[in-house]
């Protein structure tokens, strides 16, 4: 892998024809990618919970706000492991910077500092994470299951979940809309 091929803090695009439920239609964060593979939270599929049912079920007393909080269903890789996105700062127990705009904090103490409105003001909860193996990634990328772009912390934090993956193809100039779920060969 080189620099020129490090998806490291770059959104993943679902093309159209990508049809596993996991993925499709969906923006992925990239938050690490190496020569051993890549790990990345999907930001537009909010599930069915809220951050208050969540902090509930880990006996974390939490009030009606925590309600209006959206929980996304962050990838099919241990979807019972949660991941809170948000800007650096705080002093988090398991946090990693992952790039000037975006870390990943995976320790309870953020989830406790959120039902106390101590949290950091724009995050993204998912449970579960995509992962791809070595090599796996570049694969698919090539085989045009995917595009990337440099992350947009507004689409991450700020924009509606439904309006996600257009916003974040139109970083590359690309309208989804006028293109081909079917993949040709000339």
């Amino acid at each position: 892998m080189t620099a020129n091929n490090n998806f490291t803090s770059q959104f993943l695009i679902a093309m159209p024809g990508l049809q596993d439920p996991n993925f499709f239609h969906s923006v992925t964060y990239i938050c690490e990618h190496s020569d051993e593979g890549a790990m990345g939270i999907v930001i537009n599929q909010p599930s069915d919970l809220t951050l208050r049912t969540v902090l509930e079920h880990m006996q974390i007393e939490a009030d009606d706000t925590c309600a209006q909080i959206p929980v996304y269903n962050g990838g099919p890789v241990q979807p019972d492991r949660g991941f809170v996105l948000h800007p650096p700062g705080g002093s988090w127990s398991s946090s990693v910077q992952v790039a000037d705009t975006v870390a990943v904090t995976t320790s309870r103490d953020i989830l406790e500092a959120m039902a106390r409105h101590e949290g950091p003001e724009r995050c993204l909860v998912a449970l579960g994470y995509a992962g791809w193996g070595a090599g796996q990634l570049e694969q698919e990328i090539a085989g045009n299951a995917w595009l990337t772009t440099s992350a947009d912390p507004d689409i991450l934090f700020t924009l509606p979940a439904p309006d996600r993956w257009q916003a974040a193809a139109t970083r590359l100039g690309i309208d989804l809309s006028l293109m081909s779920g079917d993949a040709g060969h000339a």
